[in-house]
């Protein structure tokens, strides 16, 4: 009984005027659903007197003189709405818009499947090209690995050599000052550029001995020792 209340309700609401076109159905939930079988009225036609707007009328609003109406009311009544049907065809400049709109938004199946193949081959291309390049880095992997690993090494030995040297000045010029200096004082900053100088001047040396011994020459660092 509720059923079939709401039923009606729903109709009366809807502006249905029959039950006919709904179909009563209850789902596993109890909840009732209601499915209506769209069934439009017939337009009904005046063709004995029907409306034609005057066009030169003043009363005739603006969107009743447009050849989008005159269509409408040709396609309504036919000649008897006194439009004539050459006046509806497009002319060449709106046919030939029509006709770019339509191979703009509805091009024809193969250029769509050429569309489609293009878009399908730049996607081909660049999955190729992205596995190529991760190829080619993989390929490189081990190499870089190694130049990281060598990379590393050399990272802990420079710090580890830059360590015993900072001992090893400390430790000199402790032996020559009697005590401690703080590596920030002026004079370790002093000892540190004479001994700099100093170890300069023997790589210079050792050059200048290795040259002359590339050419057969009798090392002559004694003499430049003592000078």
């Amino acid at each position: 009984m509720a059923a079939s209340l709401l039923s009606k309700r729903n109709v009366v609401l809807l502006g249905f005027s029959s039950l006919k076109s709904f179909i009563p159905l209850v789902s596993g939930n109890n909840v009732l659903q209601l499915i209506a079988g769209y069934n439009p009225k017939p337009i009904r036609l005046n063709l004995k007197d029907p409306y034609i707007p005057d066009r030169n009328s003043e009363k005739t609003p603006e969107w009743q003189k447009t050849e989008k109406y005159e269509r409408k009311l040709f396609a309504r009544y036919g000649f008897a709405s006194g439009v004539d049907p050459v006046k509806l065809w497009p002319t060449a400049a709106q046919l030939e818009e029509i006709i770019q709109e339509e191979k703009q938004w509805h091009p024809p199946l193969e250029e769509m499947l050429k569309n489609i193949a293009a878009k399908q081959k730049e996607r081909d291309d660049k999955r190729l090209a992205r596995e190529k390049v991760i190829a080619e880095n993989m390929a490189k992997m081990p190499k870089m690995i190694a130049d990281w690993r060598k990379e590393k090494q050399e990272a802990k030995r420079k710090l580890k050599e830059e360590k015993a040297k900072k001992e090893r000045l400390l430790a000199e010029a402790r032996d020559r000052f009697g005590h401690t200096l703080d590596p920030r004082s002026s004079k370790f900053q002093e000892m540190l550029a004479e001994l700099e100088k100093e170890e300069k001047k023997k790589k210079k040396l050792l050059k200048q001995r290795k040259r002359e011994e590339e050419k057969g020459l009798t090392p002559s660092a004694p003499a430049a020792e003592a000078s």
